[in-house]
């Protein structure tokens, strides 16, 4: 049920006389800036400028401070000791050493962590904190109230420049939603243990308090299960798609693996329960299934052999129904729930398509057999059994929406990715929901329109998007929100090979994740977010989280005249933070000009620019060069997406090399097709285009029809060029090679009417079903004609 703590406190309170404020900024601190520069710390003059996230619920602002060094005191006893040592290990990892854990009554000035246990709290994680000049007390009627307590202040010692001083303040808080969760993909890229416990630290950190664990799925089965060793033994492996997996130095077959053993799984969930995480591991059915029964073909429904798969999509692949099957899955489940002592075990249940049970004889007897009038129906009885099964064992069933599809048990709960509808239904039906839209909480979507943004899936969740989504659809029924237990962010990890990308993908998005499940839905704010968002980078920058640059970077574009050697550079930060610019070559500062109207420049310029707040950079400047080359080349970030492409543009990975970072492309899969839009294309005599190609490493299922191509007429297809759009005129087309050149690239020159001129949408496609691999685009130059 949804947990409402300290109910009726007004949500952000703050009181800030003028001699409180006068005293409480009477000795400020000095930090460094993005470029390593000495600043003074800004006085604190309200709560915002304490940057706390999430948000508390009640903050008021007293007079003084408490500075925190080595020698300062810090008692707990019973077990609020944990608590305490886990505040002192934070310390630590900010800078401050030497810290040590008392027990007893922690008399004198210091810091005490005390458990009330006549303190009324619903939620089990509220806290109220109380910092003067004489000490801090932070106190809770659970221990998870009080960690709570002790990441908040370790947020209040660590605003930049403060050097560990803590403003006097008097906290009460509570969260809004007891479920307030994030789900990582280890199937399809393995994370070792010391990732995983970042994510766990920087989770905690935010108030955060379920990790949903992706541990098996079509390219990967990644938890030991002693009884059926098979499971890691084959089905931890696969063989990446194309070069990525062969061995550079023999040619051999490269496998890609990776498993936790279940002491791995007892050590990440011990240290998930120190940090009063809770981890809901994942087993998925019946679909998603295909690397354990790669491991034992004997579960499948169909004949073939089959192998973990290098491809990514949704695939048919389907445990099948027979008795035998569903042994195996208990039996896996009995392993399971011993090593997640948590309340929720997920059992999947989304996109699995049902061709193989169609086609299968044995299956549709088996169905009538136990009276499935369909194959959704039959769905819903493996879940049914698998419900009680885990409620025999003290656990409660969650799956994906899907589940909705077939009559669901009553205590089964029901986690919402296609949308809010299936929470909506669900909830009406009497079931608990976590809220997780793909629109807004996929964190592998990308993040922004920059070209830097790391290999993603289509579209954008941008920050203040994902900080604006409300968990409580405003037509469910007030009686029905308390079934409404939270909200969820996933990482799908298809393209994400390094835990910088992981890192990338997670950090600043899920501090907005954690504000929107702790923070009263009326103490949200996204401008005084955004205000708080740089003191929080400053926390990452402690603990090691490598952020996303990209929101805090600045995107440019040139509109250009050619004939007059001029362009207008319009500069922007997707976050909208003030941006700050130069044209002498120099870097910008806080003194140079704020950018306010496209600049104009004569050709050949160079602009430099980077976002700022409150006088400081907030990622490092960048170089924009100009010239008349550059203005006549796009790279495919820069290109348009044709509009019968479907828009499911996805930003891929080449293939190779085997290790490090490769090329990567924005391609539409279902109808690859490039678009520059308004090209000026006087005076231009050709159209090179640069190439590479890569596996087409995708299942599509029922969505196949839906890829379309244009008919080739040679045996490589061909390379079009339209003029006015894909539907305009035929500009050029040249035949395909049957190969790239060594490096993996090739240039396709495309010879251009004599007549054509003006600005128009060159539509850019090859021709052919190219499958296995597909051609993609990595830059097109317009070649003016020699003089």
């Amino acid at each position: 049920m949804t947990k409402h703590g300290l109910a009726g406190r007004k949500a952000w309170a703050v009181v800030a006389l003028a001699a409180a404020l006068a005293a409480a900024c009477g000795q400020q601190g000095t930090g460094t800036d993005a470029a390593g520069e000495a600043v003074a710390a800004a006085p604190i003059t309200e709560a915002a400028d304490i940057g706390l996230m999430p948000r508390p619920q009640s903050l008021v602002l007293g007079q003084g401070q408490f500075v925190i060094d080595a020698k300062t005191p810090v008692s707990a006893s019973g077990d609020a000791a944990a608590v305490a040592e886990r505040f002192v290990d934070y310390m630590a990892m900010a800078g401050l050493k030497g810290l040590q854990v008392t027990t007893g009554d922690g008399a004198g000035a210091g810091i005490r962590f005390e458990l009330d246990p006549e303190a009324q709290d619903a939620s089990g994680e509220a806290y109220t904190l109380h910092a003067s000049p004489d000490g801090i007390r932070i106190s809770a009627a659970a221990p998870a109230g009080l960690f709570r307590g002790a990441t908040t202040l370790w947020q209040l010692a660590t605003v930049q420049g403060r050097d560990f001083q803590v403003p006097a303040v008097e906290i009460e808080d509570a969260p809004r939603f007891g479920w307030r969760g994030f789900m990582l993909d280890s199937a399809r890229h393995f994370q070792e243990l010391d990732e995983i416990k970042k994510i766990l630290d920087a989770m905690a950190l935010q108030k955060l308090n379920t990790f949903h664990w992706h541990l098996t799925d079509d390219q990967g089965w990644r938890i030991e299960i002693k009884r059926y060793p098979k499971l890691v033994e084959v089905g931890s492996c696969r063989i990446p798609a194309g070069d990525g997996g062969v061995d550079p130095a023999t040619g051999e077959a490269r496998p890609y693996c990776g498993f936790y053993t279940q002491d791995q799984v007892r050590e990440i969930v011990a240290y998930a329960a120190e940090r009063h995480i809770t981890v809901v591991p994942e087993l998925d059915i019946p679909g998603h299934a295909t690397a354990a029964i790669a491991a034992y073909p004997e579960l499948g429904s169909i004949d073939e052999k089959l192998v973990p798969l290098s491809e990514w999509g949704v695939f048919p692949n389907l445990f099948n129904t027979e008795e035998e099957t569903m042994v195996f899955l208990e039996n896996v489940l009995t392993e399971m729930v011993e090593l997640f002592p948590g309340q929720y075990v997920h059992i999947g249940g989304d996109e699995a398509v049902k061709d193989q049970w169609e086609a299968s004889a044995r299956i549709q007897v088996h169905m009538r057999e136990v009276g499935a009038s369909d194959e959704m129906a039959m769905q819903g009885l493996m879940v049914e059994r698998l419900e009680k099964f885990l409620a025999g064992h003290g656990k409660r069933l969650i799956g994906w929406d899907e589940i909705l599809e077939a009559e669901l048990p009553d205590e089964a709960t029901v986690m919402s990715w296609r949308g809010t509808e299936g929470g909506l239904e669900a909830a009406r039906k009497g079931h608990d929901v976590v809220m997780t839209p793909s629109s807004v909480l996929y964190l592998d979507y990308l993040q922004t329109e920059s070209p830097d943004e790391p290999p993603g899936r289509p579209a954008t969740n941008t920050i203040d998007e994902i900080y604006a989504f409300e968990p409580v659809p405003a037509d469910l029924e007030a009686d029905k929100h308390a079934h409404i237990l939270g909200l969820q962010a996933n990482l799908w990890t298809e393209h994400t090979r390094f835990d910088t990308r992981v890192e990338h993908h997670l950090f600043p998005r899920l501090a907005a994740v954690a504000e929107t499940g702790w923070t009263p839905a009326d103490g949200k704010d996204w401008q005084d977010f955004r205000q708080r968002l740089p003191m929080q980078l400053h926390r990452y920058d402690l603990i090691g989280i490598r952020y996303a640059k990209t929101p805090f970077q600045v995107l440019a574009v040139a509109d250009d005249d050619r004939a007059a050697g001029t362009a207008e550079v319009s500069l922007e930060n997707p976050l909208a933070y003030e941006v700050r610019y130069t044209t002498d070559g120099s870097a910008p500062t806080g003194e140079s000009p704020l950018y306010q109207a496209p600049v104009e420049v004569t050709l050949p310029a160079e602009v430099k620019a980077a976002a700022f707040f409150d006088g400081r950079p907030l990622a490092e400047p960048q170089a924009f060069g100009f010239d008349a080359a550059s203005l006549l080349s796009r790279t495919d970030e820069h290109l348009g997406v044709c509009p019968d492409a479907g828009r499911l543009l996805l930003r891929l990975e080449d293939d190779g090399p085997a290790d490090g970072e490769r090329a990567i492309f924005n391609v539409t899969i279902f109808y690859p097709c490039w678009q520059w839009n308004q090209a000026d294309l006087g005076g231009i005599d050709r159209v090179d285009v640069r190439l590479g190609r890569i596996p087409y490493y995708f299942q599509l299922a029922h969505d196949e029809p839906n890829r379309k191509f244009e008919p080739a007429e040679t045996a490589n297809g061909e390379l079009t060029v339209h003029g006015g759009g894909c539907e305009g005129t035929l500009l050029a087309k040249v035949p395909m090679p049957a190969a790239t050149e060594a490096d993996g690239f090739v240039t396709v020159a495309a010879d251009l009417p004599a007549d054509v001129a003006g600005r128009q949408d060159l539509c850019i496609r090859v021709t052919g079903d190219t499958r296995p691999t597909m051609w993609v685009v990595d830059r097109v130059d317009l070649v003016p004609a020699a003089p």
